[in-house]
Order: structure tokens, then sequence, then C-alpha cells
């Protein structure tokens, strides 16, 4: 989605109504971040939006990049945020073999995620117990569609941010073919780019 260099582009400040519908979005897609919402958007903070090519939105607070967005799609954080934030996003673990795939701006394909190194959702929680289990696996299985954060073994930080175009159910029985297209990976446009 990013591979190419972005250039900073002019940011325009939200009216508060838009920045309290932004804040419930967030909530409602990522409910783990409701104890750290005040201090990633606080009431009386000056949230920004940045237009970025193939109609994305950057969401940008205090010159630090939070979420973007693709047309009107889910809300996606931006990887500076995820590594702020580790626990409060629905995660999946890549093996050491995909790592410079991902890195590189690839499709991740289902074999870096079953194999010994991969973590897939234990689905053994709900949505109202949900986190990382024992085993670093997320606790609930994670439908098409959905946001997700991609990290390598073996790596404290996240490495990638995408939507998942297959569900980690269907992940487990398939083991092949493609599981997140178009993600913002570290050292992407997205991420080279300077917010200020």
């Amino acid at each position: 989605m990013f591979k190419k260099e972005i250039n900073t582009a002019p940011k325009s400040k939200l009216k508060s109504s838009v920045q309290r519908s932004l804040r419930q979005s967030l909530l409602t897609t990522y409910p783990l971040l409701n104890p750290y919402m005040d201090e990633i958007l606080p009431k009386k903070g000056s949230l920004e939006a940045m237009k970025l090519p193939d109609r994305c939105t950057l969401y940008v607070l205090d010159a630090e990049p939070l979420f973007f967005q693709h047309d009107t799609a889910t809300l996606l954080p931006h990887l500076r945020l995820v590594h702020r934030f580790p626990a409060a996003f629905p995660s999946i673990r890549i093996d050491r073999g995909a790592i410079r795939f991902v890195l590189s701006g690839a499709t991740l394909m289902a074999p870096g995620l079953t194999s010994a190194g991969g973590r897939l959702p234990s689905g053994a929680g709900s949505v109202e117990d949900q986190g990382l289990d024992e085993e670093d696996r997320w606790t609930r299985e994670l439908e098409k569609g959905e946001p997700v954060v991609v990290r390598a073994e073996g790596k404290i930080e996240a490495c990638a941010v995408g939507f998942l175009v297959m569900g980690t159910k269907e992940v487990k029985e398939k083991g092949k073919g493609p599981v997140i297209e178009d993600a913002h990976y570290l050292g992407d446009g997205l991420w080279k780019l300077t917010a200020n």
C-alpha cells in the first residue's frame, strides 16, 4: 500500500464532533484501547488529518501519526502507535523465514503463520476477555476483514499491520493462501513520512 515514498501533504484540523466520532469508532474497533484513550486522543488535543495518495487519510496529533484510513474503511493503527500500546491490538505472529518478505511489502502467506514459529489465535477467548495468552497467542479467533497487527518470532516490536483476507480459523484449516495483503510495514513510505 505504501511501498513508495510519500510526500508530506498539508494538514487540516478536525472539528471536535469529527474527533468524537473517530474516538467512538476506535473504541468500537479496538476495545482494549479504552484505558489508553485519554493518552492517545486527549479531549483538548488538536487532531489533524493529512491526505495521502490513493484516497488515504492519516490522523496526526502533535506531529505523531496515530491512525490511517483508506477510503471510508476501518481505521488502522500506525505502527508507531502499535509500538506504544502493543497489547491493545489483535495480533498474529509470523516465523523468522517470513520476516524479510513482510518487510519488503509482500503479501503475507499462510505458511508463515502455520509453521512452528508462527502463532495464530487459540480461539479460547471471547470478545470480552481477549488478549495474549501465556503461549503468546491471541485468545479470540479473528474474522476475515478484521484489522490485525503482525508480530515476528524473536522480535519485540510489531512489523506490520493490515486487514485479514482470510479468517484465522480458515488459515488453520487450509494452511495455504494469502492472509494479509497491502499491509503497512516497518520502513515503508508511511513509516518514513514526517508529519511535522
